[in-house]
């Protein structure tokens, strides 16, 4: 791997035949010991959750382990269709730092293949006059992957992108002529690219699978056209610690057997922090307490709920004395679980 890209099994301290059990495991394990919610203001922990993210999510897909343990670092740009880049391309490339100087942040972004025939045409991607570009007065459309944490989808917020935006040509003035030759400058594409920065409102309680329309940040037109929009298709990152089931979460929770038997006040993790549950006395292994409200937003308004799934945890080792009680426990209690109805 070049530069300063990750090698993402290392990263999930796998090897690389790991099965898809294997790598799921080691996500949701390190990410359990680095999410920010539990480590709150550390930096390093922070870093290494994003980096946990963004390997298990190009692993935990078949198409993209392929290609990545094919292609490394220029996975991405293969799977658009536009071979293997070359040697200083940078808009494809996906380093530890950030999004590459003035390109996309392909963290974030899975573009479709699409185009004419032949695959995708990255002129339509950038703005320049691609194939089908060339044939349209308007701007073409673009279509990308979002990924977005549940957090972010829960409370919303902006999100800044990186991308090159495509303008006139100086030196041929848009034409792709100069001299009756193809333009030095652009290569007869009539367009240069520029970097430029774009900040979308990502609505609170936004789900998998929803879109969002970016009016005018699609492919640039020709001759000063209209340009086509950016439709960025949201997708969710697995989370380690909440299941989401539509609005409701879920989430386990271990509790100790006196703690079962007897009822309890324990702290439960909602996707806004700690809050305080109550363990009926009896509760069982399985049994799912709910709480109202704490569930995701939704986007006209009002929360789901939690469901919190108990789990009766033993200890592995025990004290003298704690054996003891055990053993007094056994003599006096009349419980037989393999008798209950």
């Amino acid at each position: 791997m070049a530069g300063n890209t990750k090698d993402y099994y290392e990263v999930l301290g796998i090897k690389r035949g790991a099965s898809d059990d294997e790598i799921k495991k080691a996500y949701r394990k390190l990410a359990r010991k680095f999410h920010p919610d539990l480590n709150p203001g550390d930096k390093t922990a922070e870093e290494q959750f994003k980096q946990l993210q963004e390997a298990y999510d190009v692993l935990s897909e078949a198409e993209n382990r392929k290609l990545y343990d094919q292609y490394g670092e220029n996975w991405r740009a293969v799977k658009a269709g536009a071979g293997v880049p070359p040697p200083g391309w940078e808009g494809a490339q996906r380093t530890a730092g950030g999004p590459p100087p003035g390109g996309f942040d392909f963290s974030d972004f899975d573009f479709s293949s699409f185009g004419g025939p032949g695959g995708f045409d990255f002129g339509d991607l950038f703005g320049r006059p691609g194939r089908s570009a060339r044939r349209s007065s308007r701007g073409r459309d673009v279509e990308a992957e979002l990924e977005l944490s549940l957090e972010e989808a829960h409370r919303g917020g902006r999100r800044t992108l990186q991308l090159q935006a495509a303008e006139a040509c100086p030196t041929c003035n848009g034409t792709g002529e100069k001299d009756n030759k193809p333009c030095p400058t652009c290569g007869g594409a009539g367009q240069v690219l520029k970097p430029k920065t774009i900040e979308v409102n990502i609505p609170a309680g936004v789900r998998d699978g929803s879109t969002i329309r970016l009016a005018g940040q699609g492919g640039a037109a020709l001759n000063g056209a209209q340009p086509g929009d950016l439709y960025l298709h949201i997708r969710l990152r697995p989370h380690p610690v909440f299941i989401v089931r539509g609005d409701d979460l879920e989430v386990e929770l271990p509790i100790a057997p006196w703690e079962a038997v007897l009822g309890a006040k324990v702290e439960a993790p909602t996707i806004d922090g700690k809050v305080e549950l109550t363990v009926p006395p009896g509760a069982q292994s399985g049994q799912r307490l709910r709480l109202r409200g704490q569930g995701l937003n939704k986007r006209k308004g009002g929360r789901g709920d939690e469901y919190v799934r108990l789990k009766i945890v033993v200890p592995k080792e025990v004290s003298a004395d704690e054996r003891k009680l055990f053993e007094e426990l056994k003599q006096t209690s009349r419980f037989d679980p393999r008798k209950l109805k």
